[in-house]
């Protein structure tokens, strides 16, 4: 080793000397805050599709569709029957083994012709549990109504319904259940990706600060101006001149790059749950806060009053007896929040004074509405 590092230049030996130095003392925080590029753009292109069927599910212990109750289920084992040559039209048909169902699966992107995907079978009728069925042949459609995948399978459910003359048991959705790679791929999405000199990189959450250090890591990272930030949605990426790859190729290299996210300050808010989400950059000014409620307590207590036994005047009587409680919040102190206070110093501070999520709400509305409370709120 020693000799190994007597033959290298001394410029060379420096930079591996700084290297090392930079990858030992960098503070962990400086990658703690940073993400992937492929974490937080979509492509342009590059996606799902959604697919659906109708279709029957047989083999149910008498907990499939009433066919009184559900003509589709009647009609649609007729016309399965028909196809198969047996003929029962103006028959009076009575089974409970048989369920419509609705089918839905995604489609992945770039999904090749026999491929399988799972899918979703849910009850359409008045089944009460899909357990130990079996899916017929079924067609998955898209959007456009053109067949994309063909479903059939033993239908998996996580839950069971257990019914006696004077209780019933059901755990979980029994009506529900999942077939793993239940469908086969039969029409590919007619998309060729690396034909394309260019895309545009979608952001999951917009921001013109993002975008923009998205565009300059990736035109430092390729030493030419091959991305422009276009709004605080979307990022192109061109292919540069003399570049030896497809787009595909160029995707591959710019997606593991570092980049810091930026966003907006934000306070998210559900009422009907009492649950408050508050980002990293709120910041809140100078402001004070007094949280009390004014409660009363009446307690009845009515005694009987009546006259000594034998005694020749007085009569029984109901004496009213009434304790009114009246707590003004007294023990209630004035809590100051002093200019660029953070997130977690309001939640320390809030804690202390014994608020409750329901009373955080009320007081971050009305934080907002002072103009003390530096960030968006946004009621779910």
């Amino acid at each position: 080793m020693a000799r190994l590092i007597k033959k290298l230049p001394a410029t060379t030996l420096i930079m591996m000397i700084l290297v090392i130095l930079i990858g030992v003392f960098t503070p962990l925080s400086a990658y703690a805050k940073t993400t992937r590029i492929k974490d937080i753009v979509d492509i342009e292109g590059v996606r799902d599709n959604l697919l659906v069927g109708y279709g029957l599910v047989v083999g149910l212990n008498g907990t499939g569709d009433s066919l009184n109750n559900s003509p589709f289920t009647e009609q649609s084992l007729m016309a399965m029957l028909d196809r198969l040559g047996v003929n029962v039209r103006g028959q009076n048909l009575n089974t409970g083994n048989v369920a419509a169902v609705m089918i839905t699966a995604t489609l992945p992107p770039f999904s090749n012709q026999g491929s399988r995907i799972d899918i979703n079978v849910s009850a359409l009728g008045d089944s009460e549990s899909l357990q130990g069925g079996t899916l017929l042949v079924t067609p998955l459609m898209g959007a456009d109504g053109e067949v994309y995948a063909v479903a059939q399978g033993s239908v998996n459910i996580a839950g069971f319904s257990v019914e006696g003359e004077a209780a019933t048991i059901i755990k979980n959705i029994p009506t529900a259940g999942r077939i793993p790679e239940g469908a086969i791929v039969e029409r590919e999405i007619d998309f060729n990706l690396a034909e394309h000199n260019e895309v545009r990189l979608s952001l999951r959450n917009p921001d013109f600060t993002t975008a923009r250090r998205i565009a300059r890591a990736i035109n430092g990272f390729m030493s030419a101006p091959t991305a422009t930030a276009e709004n605080s949605s979307s990022v192109k990426l061109q292919k540069p001149q003399g570049f030896k790859g497809t787009i595909v190729d160029l995707i591959t290299d710019i997606e593991q790059l570092p980049i810091q996210p930026d966003q907006v300050a934000r306070v998210v808010i559900d009422e009907r749950s009492g649950i408050i989400v508050m980002g990293s950059d709120v910041r809140i000014s100078t402001v004070a806060i007094a949280q009390g409620n004014l409660t009363i307590k009446i307690t009845e207590t009515p005694q009987v009053s009546q006259p000594n036994p034998f005694s020749a005047q007085g009569q029984t009587v109901v004496v009213p007896r009434t304790d009114i409680q009246v707590n003004q919040g007294d023990d209630v102190r004035l809590g100051v929040l002093e200019t660029g206070v953070t997130m977690q110093d309001l939640v320390t501070g809030l804690n202390r004074m014994g608020v409750s999520p329901r009373d955080t709400i009320t007081i971050l509305q009305a934080i907002k509405a002072s103009g003390a409370l530096q960030a968006k709120i946004e009621t779910m």
